[in-house]
């Protein structure tokens, strides 16, 4: 089986694969051929991009992330008016 060594990589990337790793309960390769494998996907298939790209916004906590105003609130300040 073919083998991958990276050199010069950034110690934040290194970290974050670490933190995920242990998360995920993976060695640190596994995670890396995950990560690899994830990434490779979306490059390859727009689907799998649109996919990720959804799993990642279901993961934001619309309370903590409010980007736009609540519609409801909108309406009753209209109707108020």
């Amino acid at each position: 089986m073919p083998a991958l060594q990276i050199r010069n990589l950034p110690d934040n990337l290194y970290q974050a694969l670490v933190r995920k790793a242990e998360e995920e309960r993976r060695s640190l390769s596994q995670q890396a051929i995950v990560v690899l494998s994830q990434g490779l996907e979306a490059v390859d298939d727009p689907k799998a991009r649109r996919r990720a790209a959804l799993r990642r916004a279901a993961m934001i906590d619309p309370k903590k992330t409010r980007l736009l105003p609540d519609p409801v609130k909108l309406v009753r300040e209209d109707r108020d008016r």
